[in-house]
């Protein structure tokens, strides 16, 4: 029975009540002393003790903003949900153990971020060159909360191509078209801007140079359009950059073609080492180089279609990854995923990252997970530094056909970090001082500003490697088993998967992802 305004509770007596106040108290108490004696028996100190080696693996996943395919889910939706969409994002990342995003932030001579050079994008906000209101900037939002978890974000331009027919919106007066019309062509559907014109090829740079110095990015990458795919076998009108420039080249007109993306991507490159050193330079090409390359493999080519002889640039050390769309399945003789994977490995003769850009999206529609699970398998097979890019994130957002779910019980169980980029240029050490656990935390400080090599106090606590600390890898030993998570670079402290446990070590990655000694900590019962 329960009178009006009163609770069963209500009606217990008073003194009743008091009891089991006191006796809840009591317990309390005697947990907090149980707990306090327990930390009170154990030390922790330093220890030569070495965890496992954690495994280095690409995992990225492209997010695409052209046409609304990944984000956001349609043009001039509120910030609110934009915000809440892309944050969606990053957290189905984390979850999956990813360790990298690809954010499309130029789909179209446009912009998601706030650009000094090219107007907002319409696919953002529905009409090009209106901000987001309330204002904010995508690409720092991406990047906050990628770093925030441990991922990298890597901005994804398109160097050439100047409109897409996906969108509604006409043309703002500081778009390429309205401000250098003489650098764009009409081709289909499409605009472009013409690579053979030196001018068409400053301004891209201008754009991406832009980014890298102002936002804390990862890499620069492009995917597969320098020249556009061929339309219907239309000529691409370059007649006049041709006649200005390429008669007089000495070239074939393919040959110039193919020489201006070449000197493109050069310039692009050295660009970014200038600027930044630690930025990584990563092109994702269409597949196949070159038909009969290697000999079974049949179909379009990049170097003939598309004037990109990214083979050249593999072998030249002119970029720092690879990632090739081998968008095809296991089991397709003409357009094997092994045989083409195994042909761009060979191609790496400066010993840089390919990693495969795989068909995601296809799960659910004629192919299932076990065909990505199983390319994932090769990938590792054939290099000690694999990795995959997902095309698209839609696919693991929308767990099509179960692939998020046979990601995360399968090849994505644990964590891994990215590969390192040990050519590049690393940074200033620190030293890391890491706290016993208590109560189910750990505490850690980086300090100091001193040149690599250079000696720290001897004790085991103590670790040097980068001033400026990209991620922290936690490894926790408890009942003779290691676990293994993986921090942003800017945590002071974590929780533990036990409170007391046998050991824990701490290792420093720095933004090249070259790792430091881990500093260890080994728990020692006082007798």
């Amino acid at each position: 029975m329960i009178l009006h305004g009163l609770s069963q509770t209500d009606l217990i007596p008073y003194p009743m009540q008091l009891k089991s106040f006191f006796a809840f108290l009591s317990a309390l108490v005697v947990a907090v002393l149980a707990d306090s004696a327990r930390a009170a028996s154990y030390n922790y100190g330093p220890s030569s003790l070495t965890p496992p080696p954690v495994q280095r693996e690409f995992r990225g996943a492209w997010v695409a903003t052209v046409n609304n395919i990944d984000w956001p889910s349609q043009p001039g939706l509120s910030v609110s949900q934009q915000k809440r969409e892309l944050i969606a994002i990053m957290d189905r990342a984390a979850e999956l153990h990813l360790n990298a995003i690809v954010f499309q932030v130029r789909p179209a001579c446009d912009a998601f971020y706030d650009s000094r050079i090219e107007p907002w994008s319409p696919f953002l906000t529905g009409t090009m060159g209106k901000a987001p209101s309330p204002f904010y900037d995508p690409l720092a939002l991406a990047i906050e909360e990628a770093h925030k978890r441990g991922i990298e974000l890597h901005a994804w331009f398109n160097p050439f191509r100047a409109s897409h027919p996906a969108s509604k919106s006409g043309f703002s007066a500081d778009h390429i078209s309205r401000t250098h019309p003489g650098l764009v062509r009409q081709y289909g559907q499409y605009l472009w801007l013409d690579p053979g014109e030196p001018e068409a090829q400053e301004y891209s740079l201008r754009v991406i140079m832009d980014v890298v110095r102002r936002y804390d990015i990862d890499a620069v990458q492009f995917d597969d359009y320098f020249y556009p795919y061929k339309d219907h076998d239309v000529p691409f009108p370059d007649e006049s950059s041709w006649r200005k420039y390429g008669v007089t080249s000495h070239l074939g007109r393919e040959d110039w073609r193919r020489e201006n993306v070449n000197a493109f991507v050069t310039k692009v490159g050295q660009s970014i080492k200038s600027a930044k050193p630690w930025v990584k330079f990563g092109v994702s090409p269409f597949g196949i180089w070159q038909s009969g390359h290697p000999p079974q493999i049949k179909g379009s080519s990049a170097y003939d279609m598309l004037y990109c002889d990214a083979r050249m640039w593999l072998a030249n050390g002119w970029l720092d990854y690879c990632a090739p769309q081998l968008y095809w399945q296991i089991e397709s003789p003409a357009q094997s995923f092994p045989v083409l994977l195994k042909w761009w490995e060979q191609q790496n003769t400066h010993l840089r990252h390919v990693w495969a850009g795989v068909n995601s999206i296809k799960v659910g529609d004629g192919w299932k997970a076990e065909e990505i699970v199983n390319q994932i398998r090769i990938a590792r097979e054939l290099s000690a530094n694999a990795g995959v890019i997902h095309y698209s994130m839609k696919a693991l957002m929308q767990n099509r056909g179960g692939l998020a779910t046979a990601l995360a019980r399968d090849v994505y169980r644990e964590p891994a970090l990215a590969p390192a980029f040990p050519w590049l240029e690393s940074q200033r050490p620190v030293q890391v001082k890491l706290e016993a656990p208590r109560s189910g935390k750990i505490h850690w400080e980086a300090f100091g500003s001193e040149t690599r090599g250079q000696a720290y106090a001897a004790a085991a606590s103590v670790a040097a490697k980068p001033a400026s600390v990209n991620l922290w890898v936690l490894q926790v030993q408890s009942a003779g088993k290691w676990t293994t998570s993986i921090i942003s670079g800017s945590a002071r402290e974590a929780k533990l998967p036990v409170s007391w446990p046998d050991a824990v070590a701490l290792t420093p990655v720095d933004r090249c992802g070259v790792s430091g000694d881990p500093v260890v900590l080994q728990r020692q019962e006082s007798r």
